[in-house]
């Protein structure tokens, strides 16, 4: 069993149609894809790895052991207390914004991550395009409600994640399971070291690298604005006796102050309301309770911020 691989540039031709049945399945019975031929050069995705693999190495790598989780696992198999750390990632991780200093003063690290970004922006919207047009929504849409003025602009963010080899892969986790809090999601991952899962019909499945591909999924808000049509999904990362995975996650999130519910069009022809299970919220109210809750069930974050 593996997830949906869908070409997107048969958007642009005769297989249009059928490439959005495609996608539409990817997200209804899946809630992750990959997507291949997505216009973003393989020339820049190279020089994304290489600059994110030569960072890590020589200014990372050494800190790493001396990092929290490797003191934690040592001192786990000294005392041998439990079963597994169940509160701990072994995972070495920054995130790039446009107005945050950003850990690497290389101007190649800092002139390809600029330019991957703007890349990956575009092609967010793009997702999400195909989102409100495979939902019935109005072009754009999403964007508009993510965007909520010219002062709350939506939040697009990217996590430099790496997992190095752990002696112990079976006491830990590299990442504990979880949904994402936000809108789209676009992971380019390590095409060698495998261990990104998704929860699927209760169990663990492999998400298989492949070269060049963009990995797509939704959060928590698109679960809201879809009216459940299109959850978020759990997922999680191994960790790993060999190698040392690479994995950089975009996300298009909405403004902290974007109110998020479930689209007009999802509203009951005769009662005009929208028969919902997901409150109204702010997206700044709802990262509140998700900071806490990440790696908890998703179900009561969305009951806390209603009541809010």
């Amino acid at each position: 069993m593996a997830i949906p691989v869908i070409d997107f540039s048969q958007l642009n031709g005769e297989e249009r149609a059928m490439t959005m049945a495609k996608i539409a399945n990817g997200w209804e019975e899946w809630g992750f894809f990959q997507l291949v031929n997505h216009g973003i050069p393989e020339e820049l995705l190279d020089r994304v790895k290489k600059v994110c693999s030569e960072w890590y190495e020589s200014e990372r790598e050494e800190g790493f052991k001396n990092s929290t989780p490797v003191k934690l696992l040592n001192d786990f198999l000294e005392s041998k207390t439990g079963e597994k750390l169940e509160n701990v990632d072994w995972e070495d991780v920054i995130t790039l914004l446009d107005d945050n200093e950003w850990p690497s003063h290389s101007l190649e690290f800092m002139e390809t991550m600029k330019e991957y970004r703007y890349e990956l922006k575009k092609l967010a919207e793009k997702v999400m395009e195909v989102i409100d047009e495979n939902l019935g929504l109005q072009k754009g849409y999403i964007k508009k409600v993510f965007n909520s003025s010219e002062e709350n602009q939506a939040f697009f963010g990217t996590k430099v994640s790496h997992y190095p080899p752990c002696p112990r892969p079976e006491l830990v986790n590299g990442l504990r399971a979880h949904t994402d809090a936000g809108g789209v999601i676009l992971l380019l991952q390590d095409e060698k070291v495998k261990g990104l899962q998704i929860f699927k019909d209760g169990r663990w499945i492999d998400v298989e690298p492949l070269p060049n591909s963009i990995v797509i999924n939704t959060g928590d808000q698109i679960e809201v604005l879809s009216n459940g049509r299109y959850k978020s999904v759990w997922h999680r990362v191994l960790a790993t006796l060999d190698g040392n995975r690479r994995s950089i996650a975009s996300f298009y999130n909405p403004s902290l102050k974007a109110t998020i519910a479930s689209a007009p069009e999802f509203k009951d022809p005769v009662t005009k309301e929208v028969d919902q299970d997901y409150p109204k919220s702010v997206f700044g109210d709802y990262m509140s309770v998700y900071v806490k809750q990440k790696f908890l069930p998703k179900e009561p974050r969305f009951q806390a911020v209603g009541a809010m």
